[in-house]
């Protein structure tokens, strides 16, 4: 094997909904071949394929089932439960294996995953997996390289963790404490798990964090029009981002990026948005990205809504791209101008790290309502009040800088060198874990 090959990795994601896929994304410069889908790859069996699309489509269509009342609360609930993460405290062995734990492996056992272990063991180059079921079929089906697992929540189920954690080589990415101190009552290995953060994509980064602090010191402004959180906390932004001019005025104007989930589930929310905001929009002092992802019936929701409601306006933008990819480098460039993300907190809770504050919808599932504690915690994540009233309290949380110490703490609390700590660790044999973080 040449030294180009020994600094790369295979990439591993799954195409279910973003969060999987949105991990792997600012690996792919390290990866040999891209991002290689597990339930899409090149040479899939037929059989394998419509497994995995099974799987996909029922959990698409719970999450979109889920917004009607009283039946949707209970079907999901019945699936959210399968799925669910036990009280951590008190701390206990919780290394028993899980329902959903044991019917991936039932599948593993009949095959699945064989075909893309046999295919990459002609290369083992150190995989790299953001979906826990790639990881145990790749052991399963004895990958002759390196396994890590990037683990895309704040908090995570059993499920995760291997069917025998102590016997197990899969290496663990974690994005924060929590999810090392869980893992190890899972029974997995301290020495097989790394606080690396979860990896934020490179272009909002830059070198030396040059991009994210530049985008941060011109967002701060937007979010603090009246300068009573630059004025209360001038020497803290000074010491992170540089000179501060507490009376510098607004040069853009505020800009909200709402982002639906990969089912759907809350367009209507991006609707009842732009209807509280209309005023504003229409007069361009504000604007709006509504985030449709690579779901076309989402985007033609969104345009159809933007046509009857503001058709002359040119401050809404919609996000659309049927390639994942594409659509992944097109919601980045967003979110530079972006002062405020408005979302359910999925995967995107971490890109608080980019210094953006996250007002958050309704979690769906006991994954995102773990997400939410981690984002209250650390003061970068926000609750959204009603809707239809997004128009009064959203400029009462501006006048008060409430926003602009939420993007603040994001930036110094969540963490966003992920990407080159996952890459030093599975590449360069650097291991630093992450320790000025919170425990939650």
């Amino acid at each position: 094997m040449n030294n180009k090959l020994e600094k790369k990795i295979h990439l591993i994601a799954v195409d279910m909904g973003y969060g999987h896929q949105r991990a792997a994304y600012p690996l792919i410069p390290l990866s040999y071949n891209g991002i290689v889908t597990a339930n899409n790859y090149e040479g899939i069996d037929l059989q394998e394929k419509k497994s995995w699309e099974g799987n996909k489509r029922g959990y698409e269509f719970i999450s979109y089932f889920k917004k009607l009342p009283i039946v949707g609360d209970l079907v999901f609930s019945v699936m959210d439960y399968f799925q669910k993460i036990d009280n951590f405290y008190p701390k206990r062995d919780l290394s028993k294996p899980s329902f959903q734990q044991k019917f991936f492996y039932k599948k593993i056992k009949k095959g699945l995953g064989k075909k893309l272990i046999d295919k990459l063991n002609k290369n083992p180059l150190p995989l790299v997996t953001s979906f826990f079921v790639s990881a145990y079929f790749a052991e399963y089906y004895n990958y002759m390289g390196e396994i890590y697992c990037i683990v895309c929540d704040a908090d995570i189920s059993r499920a995760w963790a291997p069917l025998k954690p102590k016997e197990s080589k899969i290496k663990y990415l974690v994005p924060n404490k929590r999810v090392k101190e869980r893992l190890k009552l899972y029974g997995v290995k301290d020495n097989n798990i790394f606080i690396s953060g979860f990896p934020l994509p490179s272009e909002n980064i830059g070198n030396n964090k040059n991009i994210l602090k530049k985008d941060l010191q011109e967002r701060i402004i937007n979010l603090d029009p009246t300068g009573v959180y630059r004025k209360k906390y001038k020497k803290l932004i000074e010491d992170y981002l540089g000179p501060v001019d507490y009376k510098a005025k607004i040069k853009r104007p505020l800009t909200i990026t709402f982002a639906v989930g990969g089912a759907g589930a809350q367009r209507d929310l991006g609707v009842e948005i732009l209807k509280s905001l209309q005023k504003e929009i229409e007069k361009n002092e504000m604007k709006l990205n509504l985030i449709a992802g690579s779901r076309l019936d989402v985007y033609s929701f969104f345009k159809k809504n933007v046509e009857n409601l503001c058709p002359n306006t040119k401050s809404v933008k919609i996000v659309y791209n049927e390639n994942k990819v594409e659509y992944f480098k097109e919601f980045n460039q967003v979110l530079r101008t972006t002062d405020i993300l408005w979302t359910k907190p999925s995967e995107l809770t971490f890109y608080s790290g980019l210094g953006i504050p996250i007002i958050m919808s309704e979690p769906i599932g006991s994954q995102e309502h773990y997400n939410r504690e981690w984002l209250l915690a650390i003061g970068a994540g926000i609750d959204s009040e009603k809707v239809n009233f997004t128009d009064q309290w959203l400029f009462d949380w501006l006048r008060s800088g409430w926003l602009a110490e939420a993007a603040m703490q994001g930036f110094l609390d969540a963490p966003n060198t992920g990407t080159e700590n996952i890459e030093n660790i599975v590449l360069n044999n650097k291991v630093k874990e992450i320790d000025d973080i919170h425990l939650l």
